[in-house]
């Protein structure tokens, strides 16, 4: 060990005894059993189901209560305990109105969410529960959860703890306490695995609950990227997340959610656009949340964006001949006369031919007035101020992939050749494959993010590419049919076919060739994916090549649930083993609180490990079982006189 190294520690643990101590207390943590690992991925901003999976631990909680109590509940006290655990707040409203004297039910309640907290924190050193204790009820909560076996009359003390809790008016607050202590023993890591951005109404509410998680890792999803990008100020996805916004008629996320102003954008819309029906940008609303002259605003605002989008995007692919997607420059290809355009060779009517801003001897150009909607638009990215801390969240907490206790977690794919090899894809002057093309990118995005005042505005570019192109990990398909799906109606223009690492997916030989590119190899090593939802109505599993490759975007996104059939997967990943589990779609928090309905889950796969998985075994562990050598080298000069005890 390096000497000044030595030193530092040696101030730390200044004698033989403090080592000695430390030594004893790691070696009892890594024999413990593992934590609790929580998947979940494509959340696409449906905040409510999201949150419901989170709180209940896909499952987790429940399974807790009935291991705790068997037949000692019957099942509605099971499913009202589990309530409260999950909403303690507002279950306890609904559960305490109209009754005049909830003392006795307090004392029952808390009993029980004591025994349920016992069994959360058996895997757990004491420290650790110690640390997620709040700190007013630190003392009491350690006191009712340990096991005193010298006092003679155990129930009596709890009773007393409990009368004096009662008394002193702070019983609800214990209650709420212990709930939110279970949670999050129940759950001791959680992986995002992308898409936490999109459709759905309430990304800020996600990004404001993950911000409050202990322990949490995310890899960015396409979506992700694209509002990294216009966080960024990178024009096009400025323009493409106005585009989505406005197209499921969700501008309020940027109003409401994150205080920018699209004013800019409607005057513009109502401007030029007018008189024009825009029937080729209808909006996608939730059932009952629209009225006929919001969709007639919405639907002018939607197309005037997206032909800003266009030409956007047309000025960076011509900027960035590298990225090779010239064949996506289509604002050229119209013939306003003969109202058609040329896709890939051949030629089609368009559907919509009203272009009132498109100069066909310069079609990628902005009009001054588009030029001037995007510069307040992206000054109004720029300066939200939520927006911003949002992302630097996601940038803190997130990449483009993790490797974690022998598991590689990723959103898209790892770009294959038609032969199952990796893809070259050239960034800048380079070309790189597999590994090396996560880590250029990353590399990238973060640059463009940390010294996006430094740096020129290209940069930023690097998120358009992630999000669209068709090297790129995130997205992984031929081309994104945007433009063919607003204007063309024969369907085969809209196709987007999709990488070849979904076809080789199945092959042992490539899943393995992708874990080792890794650095994975054995039995227990498993690829961990989203992005493309699994057709489980139609017969598909997400349990690919055998178990080695699990992929989990199963319809959490509400525009997916009829192509999925089901309202998601989730995985959890514990001790013994990873139960890979689908869910029904979900009602409401209301019905959740009001009629006690939990989601309902099937386990899909249940994988068991070979032997329990202690600490020792997990990527903490392996940290740890480095700290005690480096301690017992402290030890050694402390015995040999190397380095002087304090």
């Amino acid at each position: 060990m390096d000497e000044k190294y030595l030193k530092s520690l040696g101030k730390l643990y200044p004698n033989r005894a403090s080592v000695a101590t430390e030594m004893v207390n790691l070696s009892a943590i890594l024999n413990l059993p593992k934590g609790t690992e929580h998947y979940v991925t494509d959340l696409h901003g449906e905040y409510e189901q999201f949150t419901h999976v989170l709180r209940n631990g896909s499952g987790a909680i429940r399974r807790k209560i009935d291991d705790t109590f068997e037949d000692e509940l019957n099942t509605h006290e099971k499913k009202q305990l589990a309530t409260l655990i999950y909403y303690p707040e507002r279950k306890m409203e609904k559960i305490l109105k109209g009754m005049e004297h909830p003392e006795n039910w307090y004392r029952i309640t808390l009993r029980r969410l004591v025994r349920v907290a016992k069994r959360a924190s058996f895997k757990y050193s004491r420290s650790k529960v110690r640390k997620a204790l709040p700190k007013d009820f630190s003392y009491i909560m350690e006191e009712l959860m340990s096991s005193r076996y010298q006092i003679s009359d155990l129930e009596a003390y709890y009773d007393e703890i409990f009368e004096a809790v009662i008394r002193t008016g702070r019983a609800k607050e214990l209650i709420i306490a212990f709930a939110e202590l279970i949670r999050r023993l129940t759950v001791d890591q959680l992986h995002v695995i992308g898409d936490i951005f999109d459709r759905g109404p309430y990304p800020d509410k996600i990004m404001n609950d993950l911000m409050h998680m202990p322990s949490i890792d995310i890899q960015w999803g396409n979506h992700d990227v694209l509002w990294m990008g216009a966080a960024c100020g990178q024009m096009s996805c400025v323009a493409t997340v106005l585009r989505i916004c406005a197209r499921y008629g969700n501008l309020d996320i940027l109003e409401d959610g994150y205080g920018i102003n699209v004013l800019p954008l409607v005057r513009f819309a109502l401007d030029t656009y007018q008189d024009d029906p825009c029937e080729c940008f209808d909006i996608h609303y939730r059932p009952g949340e629209y009225s006929q002259k919001e969709m007639d605003l919405d639907m002018l605002i939607h197309k005037a964006i997206s032909i800003i989008q266009f030409k956007l995007e047309g000025q960076l692919i011509m900027q960035h001949p590298e990225y090779r997607m010239q064949s996506r420059l289509l604002l050229d290809k119209i013939d306003l006369e003969k109202k058609t355009v040329q896709v890939d060779g051949g030629e089609y009517p368009l559907l919509d031919a009203n272009f009132p801003t498109l100069d066909p001897e310069h079609p990628y150009e902005l009009t001054p007035e588009e030029d001037d909607v995007m510069h307040r638009m992206q000054q109004a990215f720029l300066g939200s101020e939520k927006l911003q801390r949002h992302i630097r969240f996601m940038y803190d907490k997130g990449n483009l992939y993790k490797v974690v206790n022998d598991q590689l977690l990723f959103h898209g794919c790892v770009p294959l050749t038609p032969e199952g090899t990796f893809m070259d894809v050239q960034i800048g002057q380079s070309v790189y494959s597999g590994k090396a093309l996560y880590d250029v990118l990353e590399k990238g995005l973060r640059d463009a993010y940390y010294n996006r005042n430094l740096s020129e505005p290209t940069k930023s570019d690097i998120h358009w590419f992630c999000w669209t192109a068709a090297g790129s990990p995130l997205f992984g398909k031929s081309k994104m049919a945007t433009f063919e799906r607003y204007f063309l109606e024969d369907k085969d223009t809209h196709k987007e076919i999709t990488n070849s690492y979904y076809k080789f997916i199945e092959d042992e030989m490539v899943v393995n060739r992708i874990l080792e590119e890794f650095g994975l190899s054995g039995e227990e090593c498993h690829i961990i994916n989203g992005h493309v939802p699994v057709k489980a109505v139609k017969g598909e599993s997400p349990v690919k090549c055998g178990g080695r490759v699990l992929s989990i975007d199963g319809g959490f996104s509400k525009a997916y649930q009829k192509q999925t059939g089901i309202a998601g997967y989730t995985l959890t990943y514990n001790s013994y083993g990873m139960v890979l589990v689908s869910h029904d779609p979900f009602t409401s928090i209301e019905d959740a609180i009001e009629k006690e309905t939990d989601v309902h889950s099937h386990q899909v796969l249940v994988k068991h490990t070979t032997r329990r998985k202690l600490v020792k075994d997990t990527d903490i562990g392996r940290e740890l079982s480095q700290n005690i050598e480096d301690l017992n080298e402290l030890l050694e000069a402390y015995r040999y006189g190397k380095l002087p005890e304090a």
